[in-house]
Formats: structure tokens, C-alpha cells, sequence
């Protein structure tokens, strides 16, 4: 507010500048303030700062609302403010500080005759300004100086004579600029000694929640959310949110139009046209619209489009404008959303023909620059889809169809390629598209063509070298999962074998960069090995992927190779390792708990396998069905086989012995056979069977298994005995003892075998040693179904504490749903001595172990061993625990 001058001094009038022109009074007026004006008491507290310091700067974008914060503050304030809109300083240094000079007259602060006028409209004359200076020193009350448009200042002789003034009037005068541009002035020194203070563009922008206020003082409610995304795109630039307030006043549908409105059919293009473009000269106009096509650009990338080499210079002074060019650090820029927005729509109206050749342009560079995923979006955007489908099997980044972070957003840009071009790489490309959709025969049959093409190509001098290498190579990865997808170890040998040869002619950097595409290659050999039954060669590919160093790009692969791993040691029959590896192909969120069951895939079934052998069948059925994507059908035969073996276990668990059989029955289309395949699906099939009273049937499907598979030997043993011929069984459980690498869930069963053969021997004595062999085996790996498969004859033997808990009640009857809750305790696996049974007793009645030794005559170390044997039979580890498990099982 304009008040009298502190040192009541009379006035010296002047009503013309020094071309006898009338001053212009608009040129002093404060700006009004519009109804809709949202004072925002962050910034009013922030320009308070500008009492303490003799400079300030407010510099923003055109629309900014830099001008409005300036006058709404100035009206505020109770010291003389002078308002000076800096658009005549185009006229002459004179007319400027004639202007000047009126201003301080109109906020009522008087100067001296000796002050004087510019004499000249050119210049303003050294005697005046010192005057000027020394008489605003002697001021007791700061005049505060607000210029308006300084940016319009481009006269240097301007600014340092405004300077002198500013830094001779010492605590006399505080001055405030508001500008779009850094202004003319040494701000460093001001910087340096801390006598500026700055408010720039970034924090001129509305947050969201001042933005939700304006629109609430334009009669608009609207969500937090939706605030936010307004916010984000106008980067909360002052004009735009209120050019779109005012525009959504008129739709039927605010909330939608503020989301979905085309900012180049607003009055926002219009603004930004005007105050921004239009004022550029036009060879940066010409950089600006070739520029808008990119979401970010470096100068090297825009001298690409431009064709010329001065993009540094103008992005540099584009962004010190503010002139909504963005600085992102490391000499790359970006424009302001909206503004990029209306620049495209301006380029296809006044050169339509352009963008796509900006499109390739940028392609290309950025390809070479290494920046593939950029590239890639502006070789579609140019429909140039042998560039695209190049650039990807160039770089070897085929595998990012697979697996990454980018294989959604590879397949949704690729699916937009139409039938043409066709060659090797765009083949190679529909082919990786297609098998990552399992269309496993459209897929073979474009993979089929790419590999004629490269074959056509062989011995060609044409084309770069490591280009023509990474594309054999990806056409050997893609080769290697047809393979797997399609049962043929044979065919993923050769395809190995030809990746090794051809990979060495690919740069290693390449490679390093993109080490997702041999890890899938390895998982997918290592799959069809294991589908062959070569297990020992499938662990070597599968542990490569696993031991590799770790990076996102490969982690699916490692887990694939995982759930492998975990598959190996289940037919095994190691559940417990299984279980561990399937496990580890996902990251407990919390590492005190249990780590979560992964999603659909090899490991769940691995898990619900490992549930079944421990007779939690409710759990075995969950992770089944996690296992299985509805969506997507199991990729692989070793999935596919994977599903029907624990499928039909459970069935067979269950009581539901014609399901089993069904399940079991399931074809899995494939080039080879699978032996441990055939076997397990055998082995459901005889189990069920047998359950059913045909021994027979039993022995004769599992005499069609392939070689000596375990699983198959264990499963005749008992079908065997059960038809009465136990020589039989025994050859059989022979055949086994060679494997020596075999774990508790098959050595356990072959172990009740023998048992049941002994007792048919009468050797009672054997047969119960084999039982509770059987039963320490089981106790570490938590294995139940074991025992209710043996049979009947197991519970009708006086087994006492060494069952209890552990057997099953009684038989499940076809149909009937198996006992589900909390599982029961550990069992007794052997019987306690009665010198044992005398040291519990003594426990219980909480005897030290002195104290036992001494009631018993024995010694103290003799008492410690009866304890820890009696410990291990009863599954614990501690005396309460002994005593508390004593008495559950009656021994006490």
C-alpha cells in the first residue's frame, strides 16, 4: 500500500518521461486480484523474507501466478511499496528510471531537485543515480520496489545501474523482482553472502491440496486422487489448473473432463502458443515441435532431429526462461506435460508428414545410445516394425518377452505389428510373442521361417556381424523352449549346441547386459533334460541358473530352475529338500514368519506333492489349486505331468480311487516319453488298483513302466505281496539298494515293505526293527502316507506308544474325506526301556539328575543316557516336555 514519505520531504512532480510522453499509468497499478484467487500462506510467509534481505526474485514460468503472489502481498503490507511493470525498459535507460523514479513518487516517497530527471530516453546519467542512492540510504523507513516484468530488462546497463542503486541505498530501499528469466544481475554475490531471497518456479507450483481449494473456489469438488493426477499433469502450474477450473465450469461432467480433456482444444493452448511459443524466434520454435515427439531428450538426441548443432545453447536458455523446459540433471531435459501436448498437435497441423521421420530419428540414436525400451516405443510410433523387431534381437533382449519388468509392456507394443515386414528378426519377434502365450504352434511355425531365413543369410557379408550373431542366438533360445514346450530333449541339445558356437561371436557386453536370455536358455535345457529322465545333466543346466549371480532380469529364470530343483529331490524322495527349494522361489515379506507359498507353477505342485506325503491333504489341495492358472494352461509337459502325478495322490489320499485313475490316464502330448513320468502316473494308477483288490492289475501296469524307477519297484513289491508272491516282492526290493542317492519317502515304503515280508516269514523280531526304522526315517521328514498306504496288516500289530499318534485310526474308506486340523504328535518311534520308564518316573516327581542317580545306584552319567534316549523316542528335547509326553501316551 502506498503511504507518505518517512522524511516528509515535498514532492518534486514530473508527468512526462524524457520524450515528453505522458506517463503511462497502468504501468504503476498493483494487479487486481480475481474473485477466484487463493492466497496461499506458504509463498505470503516465504515473500516476508523480503524485508530481512535488500534483493528478491520471484522467477517462474509465464502464468505461474508469480505476479498475483507479488500484488496480493504487496497490498498487505503497511511500508511504502512501489509497483513498477518493467515494459517500457525496451525504450531507453532513461525513460526506464524516469519510470522508476514515478513510482517512488506515486508510493509517496519524495527526491530531492538534486536527484533530478533523465534528461535523455537513452540514459540515465551517473549524478542521478548517485543522488538517488545516497537519499534513499538516509531513508529511516525501507521503500519497498516491486518490478514487474523484469525479465523485459535486457539491457545491461540497466541492471548494473539498478544494482549500484540497489547496493548503495543500503537498508534504504528492498527490492523485489518478478521475472520469467534469471534476471541481469550478479545473484551469486547475493547467493554468497545470503542477502537474497528466491522464490522459483518449483515452489510457485500448487501442491494438491491448494489445488483442491482453487477448484473448490471455482464451485468444483474433487477427489484427493483426482487432484493429484491434475496436479501431476499440469505440474501444478498456476494458469493451467485455473484455465481448466474455468473450462470445467462448463461441462455436464467436470470430474471427467478435468481426467480426460485434450489440452490442445483448450484455452490453455491458446496461452501457451502466445506467452510461450510464438515469443521464441523460429529456429527455436522448429527445435520445440520436433522436440515435443520425445518424452525426453539430451541436446546430442534433439541436434539428431533438428539436423543443426546449437541444441545446448537453446534447451540451456529455453530452461534458464522457464520457458517449460525442465531440467532433469545429467544434460537431459523434458517438457512441461501440457505443453509437450499442444506442441504435437501444433507439429501434425503444420508439418504432418514429419513425426514419423522424428520417430525413426529418435530410434535410431536412441538404439545406438543404448537406450532400447525408448527406441522401441518411437520405432512403433513411426509403424517402422523392422526397426523395432531389429533393435530388440540386436541388443539381445529377446528374453524381456519372458521375463522382466518390461515383458507386459514387449508383448502389449508388439501386438500392434500387423503381417509385414517379414524377415528373420520380426519372425523371431511374433515367434517370442506367440510362445510366451503358449500358442505353441504358430509360434514353431514363425520360429520355423526365421530359422530359413538365417540359414538363406549364412556366409552373407551383409549386415552387421554381432547383429546377425544375436539373432542366431535368439533364435537358439527360442529354439531350446520349443523343445521344452514340446517334450523333445533332442531337438534342445542341438539348439544348445548351437548357441555355444554362435554365442561366442556375440560382444560380451551384450551379454552382460542382457543375461536373461542364456539363463532362460539353460532353464529350458535343464527342462527338457529332466523331461528326459537325464537327471544328472538337468541339475548341471538348472544349478548354473541358480548359482549365477542373481539379478532381476534373471530371478524368474531362478526360480523356474528352483522349482526344477525342487522336482529332482521329490522324485527322489527328499520332501523335505523339495519343500525348501520350492520355497525359496519366493521372499517371505516378513522374515519371522513362515515364507508365503508361490503362486501358479512347478513349485506349488512340488509343495502340495511334499503335503501329500505328510497327509495334509487340505493344504495339498490349496496349493494344487494355486498351482493351476485357469487362465493359462501348464506350459510344459513337466508341468503338465507334475499336475496329474499329485492330482491322482491326492484322489488316491482321498479314498477316490476312480478319479485317481482318471487323473492318472491324463495324456501329456509330447515328442519323447518321460520314464519317471510314466512311472509316477503308473505307480497312481497300480495304487489305486491295489486299493481296489486288483493286485494284479497292479503288477502288470507297473511291469510296463519304464526301467528300474523306483517309485515302480516299491509300488510292484506291494502289489506282489498282495497277490501272494513274496519272492517276488523281494527281487524287486532288491533292485533298489543300488540306488544309494534315494531319500525317506521311498526308502520308508520300501522299508514297511520288508517289514510286511517278514512277518509273512514269521521273523517278528525283523519286522519290527524295519517298522521302527521306518519310523525314525519318517519322523524327520514329518511322512504319514507312508503308513496309511502300507495297508492294514501295519495297524493290527501290537504296536503300542510306537504308533499312537502317528497311524491313522483306521482305514479311509473309498470316498470318505481324510482327516484334516492339527496334526497329531510325534510318535513314539520306539518303546522305553524299564530303566527308562524308571528315570521318567523320577522325573516327573522333579528329582535332579543327581538325585535320580542316587535312587537308582547308578551313576549320573548313566541317568543323562537313559534321558537321551528317552528324549529321542519321544520326540522332545527338554524334561518337561518328557514328562508332559509321557503322560499323553500313558507311560506315566
Amino acid at each position: 500500500m502506498a503511504v507518505p514519505d518517512g522524511n516528509g520531504r515535498a514532492p518534486t512532480a514530473s508527468h512526462a518521461d524524457p520524450r515528453g510522453d505522458p506517463f503511462l499509468r497502468t504501468q504503476f497499478a498493483v494487479p487486481a486480484r480475481p474473485v477466484t484467487f487463493l492466497r496461499r500462506d506458504r509463498l505470503a510467509e516465504h515473500l516476508d523474507e523480503a524485508l530481512l534481505t535488500p534483493l528478491t526474485v520471484v522467477h517462474g514460468a509465464a502464468g505461474a501466478g508469480k505476479t498475483l503472489l507479488a500484488a496480493d502481498w504487496a497490498s498487505t503490507r503497511d511500508e511504502p511499496v512501489a509497483w513498477l511493470t518493467a515494459q517500457v525498459a525496451d525504450r531507453g535507460g532513461g525513460t526506464f528510471w524516469a519510470y522508476l523514479l514515478e513510482a517512488l513518487r506515486l508510493a509517496g516517497v519524495t527526491t530531492s531537485a538534486d536527484v533530478g530527471l533523465p534528461a535523455e530516453a537513452g540514459r540515465a546519467d551517473d549524478r542521478l543515480l548517485t543522488r538517488l542512492a545516497a537519499e534513499l540510504s538516509a531513508r529511516t523507513t525501507p521503500v519497498i520496489l516491486v518490478v514487474d516484468e523484469y525479465d523485459r530488462v535486457t539491457d545491461p546497463e540497466i541492471a548494473d545501474q539498478l544494482e549500484f542503486v540497489l547496493r548503495q541505498a543500503g537498508h534504504g530501499m528492498r527490492l523485489v523482482l518478478v521475472t520469467r528469466t534469471e534476471p541481469l544481475l550478479p545473484l551469486h554475490r547475493y547467493r554468497a553472502a545470503g542477502t537474497i531471497t528466491e522464490i522459483r518456479n518449483a515452489e510457485l507450483a500448487f501442491t494438491p491440496g491448494e489445488a483442491s481449494a482453487l477448484l473448490a473456489l471455482h464451485g468444483l469438488r474433487l477427489p484427493a486422487d483426482d487432484a493429484g493426477a491434475l496436479v501431476e499433469r499440469t505440474r501444478g502450474w498456476a494458469a493451467g489448473l485455473r484455465l481448466c477450473a474455468l473450462a470445467a465450469q462448463g461441462e455436464p461432467d467436470p470430474r471427467t473432463f478435468l481426467k480426460e480433456f485434450e489440452a490442445d482444444r483448450t484455452t490453455i493452448a491458446d496461452f501457451l502458443l502466445a506467452e510461450v511459443l510464438k515469443r521464441q524466434t523460429a529456429q527455436t520454435q522448429d527445435l520445440l515441435l520436433r522436440v515435443s515427439v520425445l518424452e525426453r531428450f539430451c541436446p546430442d538426441l534433439a541436434n539428431a532431429l533438428t539436423g543443426r548443432t546449437d541444441a545446448e545453447r537453446v534447451l540451456t536458455a529455453l530452461h534458464g526462461q522457464n520457458a517449460f523446459v525442465e531440467y532433469l540433471g545429467h544434460a537431459w531435459f523434458r517438457l512441461h506435460p501440457l505443453f509437450g501436448e499442444i506442441l504435437r498437435a501444433y507439429l501434425r497441423v503444420r508439418s504432418p508428414e514429419l513425426e514419423a521421420e522424428l520417430h525413426r530419428r529418435a530410434a535410431r540414436w536412441l538404439r545406438r545410445s543404448g537406450s532400447l525400451g525408448e527406441a522401441l516405443g518411437h520405432a512403433a510410433a513411426a509403424d517402422d516394425w523392422e526397426t523395432a523387431a531389429r533393435a530388440v534381437i540386436g541388443d539381445l533382449a529377446l528374453g524381456e518377452v519372458f521375463t522382466g519388468l518390461h515383458c507386459d509392456d514387449l508383448s502389449r507394443l508388439f501386438s500392434r505389428m500387423g503381417p509385414e515386414p517379414a524377415s528373420a528378426a520380426t519372425d523371431l519377434v511374433r515367434a517370442a510373442c506367440e510362445l510366451s502365450r503358449c500358442e505353441v504352434a504358430r509360434g514353431s511355425s514363425r520360429l520355423r521361417r526365421a530359422a530359413q531365413a538365417l540359414a538363406a543369410q549364412a556366409g552373407s557379408a551383409d549386415g552387421d556381424p554381432a547383429d546377425l550373431a544375436a539373432t542366431r542366438l535368439s533364435c537358439a533360445f527360442l529354439e531350446t523352449l520349443v523343445a521344452r514346450l514340446t517334450g523333445a530333449p533332442g531337438r534342445a541339445e542341438r539348439a544348445a549346441r548351437f548357441a555355444e558356437q554362435v554365442r561366442r561371436d556375440v560382444p560380451d557386453a551384450l551379454l552382460e547386459a542382457h543375461p536373461e536370455l542364456i539363463a532362460l536358455l539353460l532353464t529350458h535345457l535343464g527342462s527338457a533334460r529332466l523331461w528326459a529322465g537325464r537327471v544328472r545333466d538337468a541339475r548341471a543346466a538348472l544349478t548354473t541358473v541358480v548359482d549365477s549371480s542373481g539379478t532381476g532380469a534373471t530371478e524368474q529364470a531362478r526360480r523356474e530352475c528352483l522349482g526344477h530343483l525342487a522336482l529332482i529331490d521329490y522324485l527322489k524322495g527328499w520332501p523335505g529338500r523339495a519343500e525348501r527349494k520350492a520355497l525359496a522361489t519366493v521372499t517371505a515379506a516378513d522374515r519371522g514368519g513362515p515364507p508365503p507359498a508361490p503362486g501358479p507353477g512347478l513349485a506349488s505342485l512340488v509343495l502340495a506333492a511334499v503335503a501329500v506325503e505328510r497327509d495334509e491333504l487340505d493344504r495339498a489341495q490349496a496349493l494344487l489349486d494355486a498351482a493351476v492358472d485357469a487362465r493359462h494352461p501348464p506350459p510344459d509337459p513337466v508341468t503338465q505331468a507334475g499336475r496329474a502325478i499329485v492330482t491322482g495322490r491326492i484322489l488316491l489320499a482321498r479314498g477316490d480311487t476312480q478319479a485317481a485313475l482318471e487323473a492318472a490316464d491324463r495324456a501329456v502330448v509330447a515328442d519323447v516319453a518321460s520314464p519317471w513320468a510314466e512311472a509316477h502316473t503308473a505307480s497312481v494308477a497300480a495304487a489305486a488298483h491295489l486299493a481296489e483288490g486288483r493286485p494284479e492289475m497292479a503288477v502288470k501296469l507297473l511291469e510296463d513302466a519304464p526301467g528300474d524307477e523306483p517309485v515302480c519297484l516299491v509300488g510292484a513289491a506291494q502289489a506282489e505281496l498282495a497277490a501272494g508272491r513274496p519272492e517276488a516282492a523281494a527281487e524287486l526290493l532288491d533292485r533298489m539298494r543300488p540306488q544309494g542317492d534315494l531319500g525317506p519317502a521311498l526308502t520308508v515304503r520300501a522299508a514297511l515293505v520288508r517289514a510286511q515280508l517278514a512277518g509273512e516269514d514269521g521273523d517278528y523280531a525283523a519286522r519290527r526293527g524295519l517298522v521302527s526304522r521306518a519310523f525314525r526315517e519318517a519322523r524327520r521328514e514329518r511322512l504319514r502316507r507312508p503308513f496309511a498306504d502300507a495297508g492294514p496288516w501295519l495297524r493290527t500289530l501290537p504296536l503300542g506308544a510306537l504308533a499312537e499318534g502317528w497311524l491313522p485310526c483306521g482305514p479311509t474308506r473309498r470316498g470318505s474325506p481324510a482327516r484334516t486340523g492339527e496334526q497329531p504328535a510325534l510318535p513314539v518311534v520306539e518303546e522305553l526301556s524299564g530303566r527308562e520308564r524308571d528315570v521318567l518316573r523320577r522325573l516327573a516327581q522333579m528329582m535332579s539328575t543327581e538325585e535320580i542317580a542316587a535312587d537308582l545306584y547308578v551313576s549320573v552319567n548313566t541317568v543323562k543316557t537313559h534321558l537321551k534316549s528317552a528324549y529321542r523316542k519321544l520326540a522332545v528335547n527338554r524334561r518337561h516336555d518328557a514328562v508332559r509326553r509321557a503322560r499323553e501316551l500313558g507311560l506315566l
